[in-house]
């Protein structure tokens, strides 16, 4: 197994030729906000939900967060909100309070248990970035020589 140190040497070197300056060998990592839905309620398919398309209107939570990699979520920028969601389309719909409120009276559901966002979501991009950088720290922070003494053979 190889030593901490060596280990993050080699992680930062894997980085830095992933992030290399010629284009043919670059690999660009996403940076940014984006838009990420999650399925919240899956509703009856009744003629009710019926939508257009011959698909089935499902409740969905809509947020915005930065992250790196579509992986890793630093920060929720806008928080969550139900939307109408057809996860086969893969297409959200804006509802009226009205719609909404229709909705979860129909099917007996609980508007802030929906809007719960997951652990890693909010949380565990934070920690792991925070466990990166403390990683990149300690693996440039010089380690103590060892004593040695001379010894005949």
């Amino acid at each position: 197994m190889l030593p901490f140190k060596h280990l993050t040497a080699l992680c930062l070197t894997g980085i830095f030729i992933l992030n290399s300056t010629k284009a043919e060998a670059r690999l660009k990592i996403p940076l940014g906000n984006r838009e990420v839905i999650q399925l919240a309620a899956d509703l009856p398919d009744t003629e009710t939900y019926l939508l257009e398309n011959k698909h089935y209107l499902d409740l969905g939570v809509l947020h915005e967060e930065f992250n790196i990699a579509y992986i890793l979520p630093l920060w929720v920028t806008k928080e969550p909100r139900l939307v109408g969601f057809d996860k086969q389309a893969d297409v959200y719909y804006d509802l009226t309070s009205e719609q909404l409120g229709t909705i979860l009276k129909e099917n007996k559901l609980e508007e802030k248990k929906l809007l719960r966002l997951g652990l890693y979501t909010r949380y565990g991009g934070k920690l792991v970035g925070l466990l990166i950088i403390f990683l990149i720290i300690y693996g440039l922070i010089p380690s103590k020589p060892k004593n040695v003494s001379p010894q005949r053979v």
